[in-house]
């Protein structure tokens, strides 16, 4: 069987994530207890009619979160596929998600800071080998499509390209930063100004000698990194280009990137700052 662990932090997404694997038909259950999942395996997979198991285990076990590695060990040495899924946010994500919805943290009684802290320090030991996933700057659609890609689709690492401009701030989320605010500025050419970089007018002026050698340097890199990344356990990388207001240079070189590395890896393109005026 292929067999998913979903754990983490309260808040941080975890029935999204079931949902998301329900929704590409794997059998889900919600917070087994710990002593049960391996029987509820052996179960399973004696039926023979379902393959892929999505199991959810969070501190609301926390008396049974002392068996879990033994169980962990169990699963591995019986043949099956299985990997561990940690869902991650900031305190303050967290923190905001609660009072948004109003729900009550499980662990939280009266203070819910405490409430997060605690489930913090209990979920720490479940970490440790989990492929992490950081929600703090991800909807729930974009967690969904990380999921499925990497449970449903082509299982590759979801590369995510940003173009930005630096004047209007870094982007929240990101894994490597590029700038590229060296390179010959369109804005200034009257005839380009009002294009941006997705133009075959703009991509040649900026994909000159130092554009083209920046961007065979830039994917030199990636090839080298992404594969680590994905050795490491990370269902995603998001890798921004800058320049200075995300309208021409960083638009140009990321269309650049997305037509290189397009055919191995799953890539998936924004232009934060392209709509802004000029």
């Amino acid at each position: 069987m292929q067999i998913v662990i979903v754990t983490g932090l309260s808040g941080a997404g975890k029935s999204t994530a079931l949902r998301a694997l329900e929704d590409i038909e794997f059998t889900c259950v919600d917070n087994i207890p710990v002593p049960l999942v391996g029987q509820l395996v052996e179960h399973l997979a004696h039926e023979g009619d379902r393959d892929k198991l999505a199991l959810a285990i969070d501190s609301r076990q926390r008396r049974n979160l002392g068996h879990w590695h033994a169980q962990l060990a169990k699963l591995r040495g019986s043949g099956h596929r299985l990997e561990v899924m940690f869902l991650d946010a900031s305190d303050e994500v967290l923190l905001r998600r609660f009072s948004e919805t109003r729900r009550r943290h499980p662990l939280s009684g009266d203070d819910l800071v405490d409430g997060v802290r605690r489930d913090r320090e209990l979920m720490a030991d479940m970490r440790s080998g989990a492929a992490i996933v950081d929600t703090s700057n991800l909807n729930m659609h974009q967690l969904k499509s990380i999921i499925q890609d990497r449970y449903g689709g082509t299982g590759k690492l979801a590369v995510t390209l940003v173009s930005f401009g630096f004047k209007h701030g870094l982007p929240l989320e990101f894994n490597l930063v590029f700038d590229v605010r060296f390179l010959q500025n369109p804005y200034f050419e009257p005839s380009l100004t009002h294009l941006d970089g997705r133009d075959p007018e703009v991509a040649k002026f900026v994909l000159g000698p130092d554009g083209l050698e920046l961007t065979r340097q830039v994917e030199g890199l990636l090839r080298f990194t992404l594969p680590h990344f994905q050795k490491e356990g990370k269902l995603y990388v998001t890798i921004c280009v800058g320049c200075t207001g995300g309208r021409h240079r960083s638009v140009t070189i990321v269309e650049e990137l997305r037509r290189r590395l397009g055919g191995e890896w799953d890539i998936l393109v924004r232009h934060r700052d392209v709509e802004r005026g000029l």
